[in-house]
C-alpha cells in the first residue's frame, strides 16, 4: 500500500506545493534573486504559469517551481553574446531547475524535433522523480500538459495528491524500455500509466506496448481541470474529430466521478494598455479613441503598411497552425476581404510563426497587397504594439482550449472575431450595442462564410458613429478587468488546492 505524504501544513504557508512545468514567461522575485533571467515562453502556458506562481507567492503560499535549465535562454544579454561565460544562477530554495544537457543548449522551449522533444521530456520528468519532489517533499503536486504526464503516476505511488491541467491536447508516447533508458524508474509506477494495449505485466509490455504520456496525466491525477469548462464539455463527449477517442473517454469519466473541471485562464496583468512599457504611448479606457489611431500608424510604419490612422486593422496573434488556429478560412477569404473593403482602406496584420506563415507570405505576394498585409514573425514589442494598434483580433480555431489573445485584446480595446468553441465560447459574448451587451463577435459554423460573416458584422460596427462605437469599446476595455482578472484565477485554483487534502 502506498504511503501517504506526510504534511507540513502551518498557520504561516499552508500545503507546500510544487508547480511544474516546462515554460513560464517569468518568475516572481519572492522566489529568486535572478527572477528577471528565469524566463523561457513559447505560448499561453508560460503565460498562465507565470501569473499562477506570481499569484501564489504573492499571497504568502508555500509555492515551490520545477522547470528545465534551459542554459541559453536564461543568460543574460552579455552572456548571451559571450556563450563560453556562465555563471551560476540564484534560485534560492523554492526554483528548482532540472538538470541535462538536453535543456542547456535549446533556443527556444520546443525548438527540436518531435524525438527530441520525448526525449526532453523524459529527462525533466526523471530529474523530477529521482531528485526535485525527494528533495521539496511536497503536500501537492500541480503538472501541466503531457511533458509532465508522468508525475501523477509516480506521486499516486507517493500518496501525494495532484492535479492535472490540460492547456493544450497535443501527446506523445514513450515505452517503458524508453522510460528506463532514460534513468526513469518505471517499475516502481507502471501499473498506474495509460497504455495503448492492456499490459499483462511488465516485462510483456517493456519493448512495444506505447504508453500515452497525456493520458497516463490524465488517468493518475487526483484531479484534473482543463482551461475552460466548453472545452471541457466538448471533449467529454467527443465533439473534436481531431482529438483521440480515448482521451474523451478518460475526460468523460473523470468529470463523471467529479475529478475534473475547467477554469478558464486570464491574461497576466502585464497586458495593460495603461502600463505597457511596449507601447510608445499608454492609455486607458477613456482615452482609447485618441491614442489609437497613434498606435496604428506606428504599427503600419514599422511593418511597411500603407499609413492611414482611419483604415481598420485585422490582427491575427496566434501561432500560424493550420491544424487548430483556422489558417484556411482566413486564407481562403483574404484577396476578396481586402478588395471588398478597400474603400476603408482594410489592412491585416499576422505576428505570428508557425507553418502557414509562408503560405501567406505566398498570398500577399502573388496578389501585390504587401501595403495591405503584414506578415510578420512573432516579436514580443510588435504582438503589445499589435493589440495596441489594431481594431480587431481574429481567433478562428476550430478548437481552442481557452485562448487568451480574445481576452488581451478586449483589454486593449481590439475587440475579438471568434469561432464559438471552447474557452472562445466561455469569453467572448456577441456585440449587440442596443442591449449594450458582449464583447466582440462569433460565429458558429466553421467556414470560411461563418468567418467572413462575423468580420462584416464587425465592419457594420467600425463604421458606426463615435458617439455610438466609443461607449462600446470603453464599457468592454472596463468590463474586460473584473470579468479576465488574475486573481480570480488564483483563487480557483487554491480552492482546488484546498479540496485535494480534504
Amino acid at each position: 500500500m502506498a504511503k501517504k505524504a506526510t504534511k507540513k501544513t502551518s498557520p504561516d504557508s499552508g500545503p507546500r506545493i510544487l508547480f511544474i512545468t516546462p515554460e513560464i514567461s517569468y518568475v516572481s522575485r519572492k522566489l529568486s534573486d535572478d527572477a528577471e533571467r528565469l524566463r523561457a515562453k513559447a505560448g499561453g502556458l508560460a503565460d498562465v504559469s507565470a501569473l499562477l506562481v506570481h499569484g501564489l507567492s504573492s499571497a504568502e503560499k508555500d509555492i515551490h517551481l520545477a522547470i528545465p535549465h534551459y542554459r541559453n535562454l536564461f543568460q543574460s544579454g552579455e552572456q548571451a553574446t559571450h556563450p563560453g561565460k556562465r555563471t551560476r544562477i540564484s534560485v534560492g530554495d523554492r526554483i528548482h531547475l532540472a538538470e541535462d544537457c538536453k535543456f542547456y543548449r535549446r533556443g527556444g522551449v520546443y525548438q527540436a524535433c518531435k524525438e527530441d522533444l520525448l526525449m526532453s521530456a523524459l529527462a525533466f520528468q526523471r530529474d523530477l522523480i529521482n531528485h526535485i519532489i525527494p528533495r521539496v517533499k511536497p503536500d501537492i503536486i500541480h503538472c501541466n500538459d503531457w511533458m509532465t504526464g508522468l508525475i501523477p503516476a509516480e506521486a499516486k505511488k507517493l500518496g501525494i495528491p495532484t492535479l492535472f491541467t490540460i492547456h493544450n491536447i497535443h501527446t506523445q508516447e514513450a515505452t517503458l524500455a524508453q522510460l528506463e533508458n532514460t534513468g526513469i524508474p518505471a517499475g516502481d509506477f507502471w501499473d498506474e500509466l495509460y497504455f495503448g494495449n492492456y499490459p499483462q505485466s511488465f516485462d510483456e509490455s517493456y519493448w512495444t506496448n506505447p504508453i500515452d504520456l497525456l493520458a497516463s496525466g490524465i488517468s493518475a491525477a487526483t484531479q484534473v481541470n482543463v482551461v475552460s469548462p466548453t472545452f471541457l464539455e466538448e471533449v467529454a463527449i467527443g465533439h473534436h474529430s481531431t482529438i483521440p477517442p480515448h482521451l474523451s473517454h478518460l475526460l468523460y469519466h473523470k468529470r463523471e466521478a467529479g475529478a475534473a473541471s475547467g477554469i478558464v485562464n486570464a491574461p497576466d496583468r502585464s497586458f495593460n494598455p495603461q502600463v505597457d512599457s511596449y507601447l510608445p504611448q499608454e492609455y486607458g479606457p477613456r482615452r482609447h479613441h485618441t491614442i489609437k489611431p497613434e498606435l496604428k500608424k506606428d504599427l503600419q510604419r514599422r511593418l511597411l503598411l500603407k499609413e492611414d490612422p482611419s483604415a481598420p486593422i485585422l490582427f491575427w496573434p496566434s501561432r500560424l497552425d493550420p491544424i487548430q488556429k483556422g489558417c484556411s478560412l482566413l486564407a481562403d477569404i483574404l484577396f476578396q476581404l481586402i478588395d471588398d473593403y478597400s474603400h476603408l482602406g482594410l489592412q491585416i496584420v499576422m505576428i505570428a510563426d508557425g507553418p502557414s506563415q509562408q503560405h501567406f507570405q505566398g498570398i500577399v505576394a502573388y496578389h501585390g497587397i504587401s501595403d495591405r498585409v503584414a506578415v510578420h514573425p512573432f516579436s514580443e514589442s510588435l504582438s503589445h504594439l499589435g493589440y495596441g494598434g489594431s481594431d480587431f483580433v481574429l481567433m478562428p480555431s476550430s478548437f481552442e482550449p481557452c485562448g487568451l489573445p480574445q481576452m488581451i485584446g478586449c483589454r486593449y480595446g481590439s475587440l475579438p472575431i471568434a469561432h464559438a468553441t471552447g474557452g472562445l465560447k466561455d469569453t467572448v459574448r456577441h456585440l449587440n450595442i442596443h442591449e449594450n451587451t458582449g464583447n466582440g463577435f462569433l460565429f458558429e459554423h466553421f467556414t470560411s462564410d461563418g468567418f467572413r460573416w462575423a468580420i462584416d458584422q464587425a465592419m457594420e460596427f467600425y463604421q458606426l458613429p463615435p458617439d455610438h462605437k466609443v461607449p462600446q469599446i470603453k464599457r468592454i476595455m472596463e468590463q474586460s478587468k473584473e470579468n479576465f482578472s488574475d486573481e480570480r484565477v488564483v483563487s480557483e485554483y487554491q480552492r482546488i488546492y484546498d479540496n485535494l487534502l480534504k
